[in-house]
């Protein structure tokens, strides 16, 4: 069972963008409010690890846009732009960036929830979030 708190971030994410919400509501009636949308950014550096020798651009693509994604996370967690997180995103995306998500942001996490919900409505994205309680 995981509380999601008021003010907690939540991050819904696939592999080309990314949509950043806070709950304005409470724990028992989660509200989501959208304040951002993270998209990749210039390719100064490629993804993170190995990528296999027939990946598609596509791929690559993905896997750079997860490195810098969790870079930002951890960015915000280093700074204490958020105390809380919860993270959903595609199971591809989710497993490339747990790797990467640095320790403070780990502490901060409260939940993962391996589904693609970015071009969802926020009222299903509300849904599948209340239903962890």
């Amino acid at each position: 069972m995981t509380r999601i708190p008021a003010d907690s971030l939540i991050v819904v994410a696939d592999g080309t963008n990314a949509r950043v919400f806070r709950n304005e509501g409470t724990e028992q009636k989660i509200k989501l409010h959208q304040f951002d949308i993270l998209e990749l950014g210039e390719m100064i550096d490629g993804p993170a690890g190995s990528m296999p020798k027939d990946a598609s651009d596509q791929q690559i693509v993905e896997a750079t846009f997860a490195k810098q994604l969790a870079q930002v996370l951890n960015d915000g967690a280093l700074n204490h732009r958020y105390e809380r997180l919860v993270l959903v995103a595609d199971p591809t995306t989710l497993g490339r960036m747990r790797p990467l998500l640095h320790q403070e942001t780990q502490q901060r996490l409260l939940a993962e929830v391996a589904k693609t919900l970015t071009n969802s409505p926020v009222d299903d994205i509300q849904k599948t979030l209340q239903a962890l309680h």
